[in-house]
């Protein structure tokens, strides 16, 4: 007999982003079998960015610091965000047998439904009002647990996501516009009295009526786990900028599925070093294929194979041939 999922909900008092994304990750590493968590938390003042992009390219970081922000990298793939007050961040946490990516956005379409406003599930992660995105969603997994998170903007200062944000010129062409401004929106402009606590509340009820009845809210304060450890991490200057060597090759490009920017070291025709910044959805690939290169002569035989043997899914097979052929096409002009 099949048994019924177990639903929690959890809610931050903290605006921190080190501390609500390790208690994130707390969560992630404690998630039971057949268990769904609901994590709603906010940031104040913060520009978050996925797990292989490079922070001074997508962040303009000292003008960030100088105003009282903060830069936090998450685990997950895709690109860099703007977080404040007028945003809500949500995480579904949960055992990987569960992940269903469209049952885990309906919760989100229909709490917005329930506020008298339509909205869809665009392009590759965006949640869309009008054709502009309210919401960017980045997903994670690691064994036998996944989560997928994502923000929804209520009332965000969109003067301070073109001023803390640097979004490549490749990337907006590759979105058919001119700035980030353009493509994004908050649910403010289509329910003006709209406030976060509604907004909570409306995702708690739809939460509850597609996964089932929960106990009632666990508001966790700053203090009542124990993250130092997790909280380093997410604080620490080798997590956030890491270092960045001198490479002697690069290579830049943007496919549908991402932009890749590929540094590598070389000592005598061989590859020593291999680091890919991306915002590409699955952040363990990227890590992958940069791995593969080590180690190898720089020659698109070579390249070819290392790329060859790694063992993907299905979907990732196009990016794995999209890399070789760009690749060895690169490696053939120099």
């Amino acid at each position: 007999m099949t048994q019924p999922v177990q639903t929690k909900i959890v809610l931050s008092d903290s605006f921190d982003p080190w501390h609500n994304l390790a208690l994130e990750e707390f969560l992630f590493r404690n998630v039971e079998k057949n268990q769904v968590i609901l994590y709603l938390w906010q940031n104040q003042n913060t520009v978050v960015i996925g797990r292989n992009q490079n922070a001074w390219k997508e962040c303009r970081c000292t003008k960030l610091e100088d105003d009282g922000g903060k830069l936090a990298r998450r685990l997950s793939g895709g690109g860099a965000v703007f977080h404040d007050l007028g945003n809500l961040n949500f995480t579904f946490i949960l055992d990987r047998a569960l992940y269903d990516l469209k049952k885990q956005l309906q919760v989100i379409l229909e709490a917005v439904k329930k506020l008298g406003i339509h909205a869809e599930f665009t392009g590759r992660n965006d949640l869309t009002v009008d054709g502009k995105k309210f919401s960017g969603n980045a997903f994670y997994f690691e064994g036998d647990k996944a989560y997928h998170h994502g923000t929804i903007m209520i009332d965000v200062d969109v003067q301070k996501v073109s001023a803390y944000l640097q979004v490549s010129k490749e990337k907006m062409a590759s979105k058919g516009v001119d700035s980030v401004r353009s493509r994004v929106t908050n649910l403010h402009n289509y329910r003006p009295e709209l406030t976060i606590d509604e907004m909570k509340e409306t995702l708690k009820q739809s939460f509850q009526e597609l996964y089932g009845e929960s106990p009632e809210p666990v508001l966790i304060k700053e203090n009542d786990h124990d993250l130092k450890e997790l909280y380093a991490k997410y604080s620490s200057w080798d997590w956030l900028y890491g270092k960045t060597p001198q490479f002697d090759v690069v290579f830049e490009t943007r496919f549908p599925w991402g932009g890749i920017d590929l540094g590598l070291t070389l000592n005598k025709g061989i590859v020593t070093e291999s680091k890919i910044y991306s915002d590409a959805m699955n952040a363990n690939l990227i890590e992958q294929i940069a791995s593969s290169l080590i180690e190898r002569p720089l020659k698109s035989e070579s390249i070819g194979k290392g790329l060859d043997v790694l063992e993907v899914n299905e979907e990732d097979k196009p990016i794995i041939e999209d890399m070789k052929t760009w690749l060895q096409t690169k490696i053939a002009e120099i």
